[in-house]
């Protein structure tokens, strides 16, 4: 059994997500979603997080294509710990995930994973569209507008 692990923050599931994790399966026969930590969304977006890690990992599970969601390491055990934890036979990385493809790869080989591979998977529809940075822009209208 190929066993595809996918990461993302997965703050407000939209079509893109589902899109991303589709293709993302279609590596392999089980699909982990690693869902950021709260501390992690901060750091990288920016901002606070709509929903909290056990929501968004909680939501993320209950999707029909994933097979189990687990949030990422808390605290400072380093980004790529998971990914000995979980040992996936592949590791899918979204067109927006700033991961450095040959920095993690690097790693993989250093440590003992030389043979997962390592997919970018593109955006299959219109990327400024389905981001959840759009959404929050629209929804952000809306309530503006009803006020």
């Amino acid at each position: 059994m190929k066993t595809v692990l996918a990461f993302g923050c997965f703050d407000i599931l939209h079509y893109g997500h589902l899109q991303y994790l589709r293709k993302a399966k279609e590596f392999g026969d089980r699909l982990i979603v690693v869902v950021a930590r709260d501390a992690t969304m901060r750091k990288v977006k920016g901002r606070e997080p709509v929903f909290d890690e056990a929501a968004r990992r909680e939501i993320v599970k209950s999707l029909s294509i994933v097979d189990d969601a687990v949030l990422g390491h808390a605290g400072g055990t380093g980004k790529y710990e998971i990914v000995r934890d979980l040992r996936p036979d592949v590791i899918a990385l979204g067109y927006d995930q700033p991961e450095e493809d040959a920095r993690l790869r690097k790693w993989l080989d250093g440590n003992g994973m030389a043979k997962v591979k390592v997919v970018r998977i593109r955006h299959v529809e219109n990327a400024e569209v389905y981001k959840s940075s759009r959404a929050l822009d629209k929804l952000r209208r809306c309530v503006v507008r009803e006020i």
